[in-house]
């Protein structure tokens, strides 16, 4: 079996995330990895670097071409009976037997504020037309699946993912005065109503709202130019990308976690501010409520008033911090990276 792992990045997010935490437990099959970052401790065959999205636009294009010309010529070569590939791309019109999985559909849901959009209309429907099976993270993706795509529920089996327990856990650090978002800053992250719900708590100014994640030329600015109209300067902190590492103690230092996105395959900063035992705001929507069930305050993401309200009540109640604190950890508790592995192994099995 070959893993795909061209689009795995030395700054992970998401989908980088899923894919190194997931690899140790699939070793019981033996795979080769396709990986530009070679490890002694795995069967690698060597790729080029700069296929990651690290290289933006021309990483992407250069990615696909590499999938579909040189990703089928190593499986031949390989005698490869399967390929799995942790993102929904795969060598198209090939003798190459496959499984994918498929994280979101935003661009498809938002079509309007993506450059994806006939990424996810044209291209990811052959692949998945072709797949011997899809794997997705959430019943919210698998939803979405079908609804875009008329695929039948049967080829999907939602795996539900999971954090690094030994990285994200509570720290009993004493609390600082800021709400706390991570992640990209898309529109459909929804950080102008964030920013504006953050500016209508009473007594914002005791407070901050820090913002981690790179900044997006295509969309900083407009958060920057709300923050300026808003006269937020002195109260909104933009932290860039934050190492893996330094996470836990911002995370565990916040009042809360406020992340009301107005899509998610899964919400990984969900799953890892509860296991730190940090209070959660997010949306009501999608795969949020999955994820989080009633250890978290869930909004209505549309309703800036509402998002402000959730904020106030947290900043304002040690009881409902404690409640909430407690029951994310034991929410988290639920998730494994053991359980996710587990399940992936059973269904590859099948079609190896």
């Amino acid at each position: 079996m070959l893993v795909n792992l061209s689009f795995v990045s030395p700054k992970p997010t998401g989908l980088s995330t899923y894919a190194t935490n997931l690899i140790p437990h699939l070793q019981k099959l033996q795979p080769i990895l396709l990986s530009s970052q070679v490890s002694n401790d795995y069967d690698c065959y060597p790729i080029p670097e700069n296929l990651t999205p690290d290289w933006g636009s021309k990483g992407h294009l250069r990615r696909l071409w590499w999938t579909q010309w040189q990703l089928s010529k190593i499986y031949k070569q390989k005698t490869s009976r399967l390929l799995f590939s942790p993102i929904p791309e795969a060598p198209l019109f090939t003798n190459c037997r496959y499984i994918v999985t498929v994280h979101d559909l935003i661009p498809l849901r938002f079509a309007k504020l993506s450059p994806l959009t006939a990424y996810s209309r044209y291209y990811i429907p052959q692949v998945l037309k072709g797949a011997q099976h899809i794997l997705c993270n959430s019943k919210a993706t698998a939803k979405d699946i079908t609804y875009f795509f008329g695929i039948n529920p049967r080829k999907i089996t939602p795996i539900l993912l999971a954090h690094d327990a030994d990285n994200f856990r509570f720290l009993s650090l004493p609390k600082s005065n800021y709400f706390l978002y991570i992640g990209r800053q898309d529109p459909y992250k929804n950080l102008q109503r964030l920013i504006a719900a953050f500016a209508a708590i009473p007594n914002y100014h005791k407070y901050q709202l820090w913002i981690a994640g790179t900044p997006d030329a295509r969309y900083t600015p407009i958060l920057q130019a709300l923050i300026d109209k808003l006269e937020l300067t002195n109260y909104v902190k933009f932290l860039d990308y934050v190492a893996y590492s330094q996470l836990p103690i911002i995370i565990n230092s916040a009042i809360a976690l406020v992340f009301p996105s107005l899509w998610e395959g899964f919400g990984f900063p969900v799953l890892e501010a509860m296991a730190c035992g940090t209070p959660v705001i997010t949306s009501n929507l999608s795969s949020m409520p999955e994820v989080a069930l009633d250890a978290a305050i869930l909004v209505n993401p549309y309703s800036t008033a509402e998002i402000s309200q959730a904020m106030e009540k947290i900043a304002n109640s040690l009881e409902l911090t404690a409640q909430l604190s407690q029951l994310g950890l034991e929410r988290a508790k639920e998730f494994s990276w053991n359980k996710t592995g587990i399940a992936t192994v059973e269904v590859l099995s099948r079609y190896l």
